[in-house]
């Protein structure tokens, strides 16, 4: 099953969700208001998202000038991947990690750490640098907005069922009893389906970043040496932020052995295989143009 496919499959489920809660809940109006309330937030995080988390990582832009060699290697990732140039930034921290954000291609931006430089090869940095662009390409950001608007939407009115709903719930066939599971039991589906979902994305952005770089070893190896780094190296505004780990191509706060049901990020060991099945070898890849 295809990435895109999987990620419409635990769309709908999450939508279906939505609504069989707002049925065993009853009140109408209270799931149009629980959902115009999660739009709304949704929709002001989807306008400034890229704003807010650059800021909380203390980022900052760089151009041909003040960082000469990344931003032209992002320059030619993008002309490769036929994406507009995004803006590019640097943050000041040693563990080599990335990210992107952006609402749509014509208003994306790409961060790196200093770490990432520093640690990893040339090869590697492109590597992880079209990872992020796939992510882009994808518009990932979208995605994971809607899937945050349903999901928040969904605890919201859980809430509402249990303080305004309560055991005059006629829809629900366990009456009080079901109100409390219902309110307890949906917002846990919503989150394992909304970690689900965000799997599946770094899992597709992994496949077209190595389109997109030409070489799907050298992101294995870049993950690889990654998550190893992330194991021992603190990242302090990670640690501040913790909400914005799901958006790092590794988890900045702890990298996880396999994919559980509560990590955001898939295995770096699945991840790797599914990127050695790609190439259909296991040696080390030839150097590449980008230095």
């Amino acid at each position: 099953m295809s990435g895109y496919v999987r990620t419409a499959l635990l769309l709908a489920a999450l939508t279906a969700l939505f609504m069989v809660v707002g049925g065993l809940l009853g009140g109408r109006g209270g799931v149009v208001i629980a959902l115009l309330v999660a739009v709304g937030m949704n929709l002001f995080a989807y306008w400034n998202a890229d704003k807010m988390v650059l800021r909380m990582h203390n980022a900052r832009e760089v151009d041909a000038r003040s960082a000469p060699d990344f931003y032209r290697l992002v320059a030619q990732l993008a002309e490769q991947a036929q994406l507009p140039m995004p803006r590019v930034y640097l943050i000041d921290a040693d563990q080599p990690n990335a990210f992107a954000t952006g609402r749509n291609p014509q208003n994306a931006a790409v961060a790196a750490t200093t770490g990432l430089l520093q640690r990893l090869s040339p090869e590697e940095v492109a590597a992880v640098m079209a990872h992020e662009l796939a992510h882009v390409r994808n518009r990932d950001t979208l995605i994971m907005t809607i899937t945050a608007t349903l999901a928040g939407a969904l605890s919201m009115l859980a809430n509402f069922g249990l303080f305004f709903g309560g055991g005059n719930n006629r829809n629900n066939p366990l009456g009080f009893i079901g109100v409390i599971l219902t309110v307890i039991l949906a917002p846990l589906a919503a989150m394992m389906v909304q970690m689900a979902i965000s799997r599946s994305r770094e899992y597709e952005a992994d496949r077209v970043g190595a389109e997109i770089c030409g070489r799907p070893l050298w992101l294995a190896a870049a993950l690889e040496k990654i998550e190893a780094f992330a194991k021992g190296i603190d990242y302090a505004a990670a640690e501040r932020n913790p909400a914005t780990a799901p958006m790092f191509i590794i988890n900045p706060l702890h990298a996880n052995a396999v994919d559980s049901l509560f990590s955001t990020h898939p295995s770096t060991a699945n991840r790797v295989a599914a990127l050695r099945r790609m190439a259909g070898v296991a040696d080390t890849p030839a150097r590449g143009p980008w230095g």
